[in-house]
């Protein structure tokens, strides 16, 4: 990979930043093979494809909401929860995607972090949507689009597979999987 070269270099500053996000288990890795294994790498890649679809929409809120506050003449013109909302997403989906590069090598921290939000944000993110007057329709169907998006990336994420794979290091492997 191009970025090889790059990354090496700032993986010291990584693992301190692993090390505050991935708590006492931050050291924690699942084994190579679980990692190399195609369902693995299948989950991730579909993971890392609805993140880029998931930034797009965040991208495209912005743009719409500068679009309305520019020919409005006035910031004011767009409601300061569109804004806040439109920025939130896009910096909690540049989050998500270092859990997921971080998953995809095999930190078991990553991983959790990563299935834990893409569980929780769609009920935060549909009780958000379903509050009158919140929002304008726009980004009311945006939080619904952005809502299924992370449905699927954490159905990805809890499968039986993914699941076994993931599981505490000192646990026992269910002999069913």
């Amino acid at each position: 990979m191009f970025l090889d070269p790059v990354l090496r270099r700032v993986e010291p500053l990584l693992l301190r930043v692993d090390r505050i996000a991935g708590g006492r288990n931050s050291h924690e890795k699942i084994v190579e093979t679980d990692r190399d294994h195609h369902r693995t790498v299948r989950a991730f890649r579909w993971v890392f494809w609805l993140l880029a679809v998931e930034l797009l929409i965040g991208l495209a809120a912005v743009v719409i909401a500068v679009v309305i506050a520019v020919q409005a003449g006035s910031i004011a013109a767009v409601p300061f929860a569109v804004w806040m909302r439109a920025l939130i997403v896009l910096a909690m989906t540049v989050t998500l995607f270092y859990f997921a590069w971080r998953a995809a090598l095999g930190w078991r921290w990553a991983y959790q972090r990563l299935r834990l939000f893409a569980q929780i944000f769609p009920v935060i993110t549909l009780v958000m949507a379903a509050i009158p007057g919140l929002y304008p329709a726009w980004m009311v169907t945006e939080q619904i689009v952005f809502s299924l998006i992370m449905i699927g990336i954490a159905d990805f994420l809890t499968s039986d597979h993914m699941r076994r794979v993931y599981r505490k290091p000192d646990a026992e492997a269910d002999p069913a999987t």
